[in-house]
Parts: C-alpha cells; sequence; structure tokens
C-alpha cells in the first residue's frame, strides 16, 4: 500500500473513494502481502545492474575459487563495499561483525559470509522502516477520510529532479483513483513553473501558479483554498530549491508549513526530501543537513538506474534512518516505484 494513504475503515477503501474494495482490489492488496511481484523485482534488478556489477560482481571477483575465509578476503570484501558508495562506517561494522564470527569459528564458509553482507544489508533497511513506525524518526500522519486535502510538501536542491519526481508522483497517486492538485510554491526561478507546467499536463493534473516572484506562501494558500473548493484528495506543494544554509529559504519553508498546518489539520502531512542517487556521498551530506532543518517523513532518490554506486540507498537508511519511499529508475511517467528492501537486495544478489 502506498506511504502516503490515509487510515480508512474498511482497510481497502481508496484514499477520496467511499467504498467497499472490489474483488480485484483486495487481489491486488493480498498480492501486495505476500512481497513484491516479478515485473516489480524486475524493474528493480534492471535498476540496480550497475551497482550489481560494481559490488556483487566484486565480492565474487574477491571470493573467486577460495572457500576459506581469511584477513585479505576480508579486507578486499570492505573495499568493494566502500566503494560502492555503502560508506565506510557502514561497511566497516559489517566487515568487523564478519571478522568476529570468524575468529569464533561461527564463519568459516564463503558461502556463507556472502548470506551473513545480504542479511546485514537487508536489515539496516529494515531498521529505517522501523524507526518511521516506532516514532524515532517523522512519520506520516495518519489523516480522517473527511479532512482534504492531504497535503505533501517536496523539498530539496536544484538539479536532484524534484519537478520531474512532483510530475510522476501526481500522475502515479491520480492513476489510484484520487483528485490532486499541484502547487507552484517554486517562484524564485521562473523555468521552474514552465518545467512543472509541463509535468503537470503530462499527468492530468490541475496546476496552482502565480507570476514569478509572488510570495510563495501566498501561493500556498491559494492553492488549499482550491483543493478544498474543488474537494480534491491530495495537493502536492513544489518548494524552491534550497540549501540549509540559505537562511531566508529556509525560514520561508517554515512559514509555509505554519500556514498549512493553519488551513489543514495536521499539515503537512507528508515531508518528502527529493535527492539524487548519482551524487553519492555529496548528495548524502546535504540530506544530512537538511532533516535539522525540516521534519522529512520520507526520501525520494532519483536517477538509481544511472549510477554504479547505488550502495547509498544503504547509507542513507544506516546515516539518515529514514525511509526510502520512492526511487526513479528512469524518464517515463510510471518510472517512479514505491521502494522495496526486499525488492533491493534481491536485484543486488539475483
Amino acid at each position: 500500500m502506498a506511504f502516503w494513504k490515509r487510515k480508512k475503515e474498511p482497510e481497502f477503501i481508496s484514499l477520496g473513494l467511499n467504498r467497499a474494495a472490489t474483488a480485484e482490489e483486495e487481489a491486488i492488496a493480498a498480492r501486495r502481502d505476500e512481497g513484491p511481484e516479478p515485473e516489480f523485482l524486475e524493474k528493480f534488478a534492471t535498476a540496480v545492474a550497475s551497482t550489481r556489477e560494481n559490488l556483487t560482481d566484486r565480492i565474487d571477483a574477491v571470493i573467486g575459487s577460495r572457500r576459506e575465509i581469511d584477513a585479505a578476503v576480508l579486507d578486499e570484501l570492505e573495499e568493494a563495499l566502500i566503494g560502492a558508495d555503502i560508506g565506510v562506517g557502514t561497511a566497516m561494522e559489517i566487515i568487523e561483525k564478519a571478522r568476529q564470527q570468524v575468529n569464533r569459528k561461527q564463519l568459516s564458509d564463503v558461502d556463507e559470509l556472502k548470506r551473513l553482507i545480504k542479511s546485514e544489508l537487508r536489515e539496516i533497511l529494515d531498521t529505517a522502516e522501523r524507526n518511521r513506525k516506532q516514532g524515532t524518526v517523522a512519520s506520516e500522519t495518519e489523516v480522517p477520510l473527511e479532512i482534504r486535502p492531504y497535503i505533501i510538501m517536496v523539498v530539496g536542491v536544484n538539479g536532484v529532479g524534484k519537478t520531474t519526481t512532483i510530475g510522476k508522483l501526481a500522475h502515479r497517486i491520480k492513476s489510484e483513483g484520487n483528485e490532486v492538485l499541484i502547487c507552484a510554491a517554486d517562484t524564485f526561478r521562473a523555468a521552474a513553473n514552465d518545467q512543472l507546467a509541463i509535468w503537470a499536463e503530462r499527468s492530468g493534473v490541475p496546476l496552482i501558479q502565480q507570476k514569478p516572484g509572488t510570495d510563495p506562501s501566498a501561493v500556498l494558500f491559494d492553492s488549499i483554498q482550491a483543493a478544498k473548493a474543488r474537494n480534491a484528495d491530495v495537493l502536492i506543494i513544489d518548494t524552491a530549491g534550497r540549501l540549509h544554509t540559505k537562511t531566508h529559504l529556509m525560514q520561508e519553508l517554515e512559514k509555509m508549513r505554519r500556514i498549512a498546518s493553519r488551513e489543514v489539520e495536521g499539515a503537512p502531512h507528508e515531508v518528502l526530501l527529493i535527492m539524487d542517487a548519482v551524487t553519492g556521498q555529496n548528495g548524502l551530506e546535504q540530506a544530512r543537513q537538511f532533516t535539522k532543518a525540516v521534519p522529512v517523513t520520507g526520501l525520494v532518490l532519483t536517477k538509481l538506474d544511472g549510477t554504479a554506486k547505488g550502495g547509498i540507498v544503504i547509507a542513507i537508511a544506516k546515516e539518515l534512518g529514514i525511509p526510502i519511499r520512492y526511487v526513479g529508475v528512469g524518464e517515463q511517467m510510471n518510472d517512479l516505484i514505491e521502494f522495496s528492501p526486499e525488492a533491493y537486495i534481491k536485484g543486488l544478489f539475483n
């Protein structure tokens, strides 16, 4: 089930559609409970192909035909993990755990070693999700159906794919039977509205915008009123690309959050941080600083299919402790897919 959907009774009622689920919808939900579908797994496997070659192929090359684990093997595996952008600290922790098990005679076979690495990577991703559910990190709000619109605020620095992600997300939410609006609150760049207008048209979602230079909070206020008037289910807010060092922009973002909260109970219900997978550790540092300024509830990782260092997914989960919600795996409208730890790990190792 999509992470942003609201709590509802019965469980299978779609957001904005006050009806019981059809047999087809219940079947889809049941398949989701069984795990990722083959087509979904295939998309992930394709997206992480470069990372798989960079990481697991290097692991296989290190191990080769050797059946015993020694210090040299562990050192080379540590380098392979670091080379995939998993992070120095994370790589060292995993290899240290393997080293301790080897010393205690609990680990002696290279196949067991590979299973250990795979298990540790999966546990890191699962822990980030548990942190959200247990309230360790900011969490999306469960909003009753009668409260509209459900507000998603999208933040991130310029150039990470924020505009295209908004278009794809709007398309995805609309395709699930919901009325969606997009708010063009990035009024600092004239080109931002033009780009967003193109994606809004592609997704078939109305765009609320004003002339460049308009107070972003005013655009947000008008968009919320428009969403209420149209009884829209979801309002997606684009914000100006900003860094934590831009104090006035961060203050503007806080002002927008206050207005959203005043106009709609519990808003913004989601704050999504967009991050470019290609930027690797540099992007991670930006994200680390950004999350100190805003209560990010989830991450969207773009361009995962364009990097051999997709291990950044692990670094994000480990160092930020924030779950990844969606990943971009291409340029098409449907190339924004829900992140699945299971599918990601299977894509890397199978």
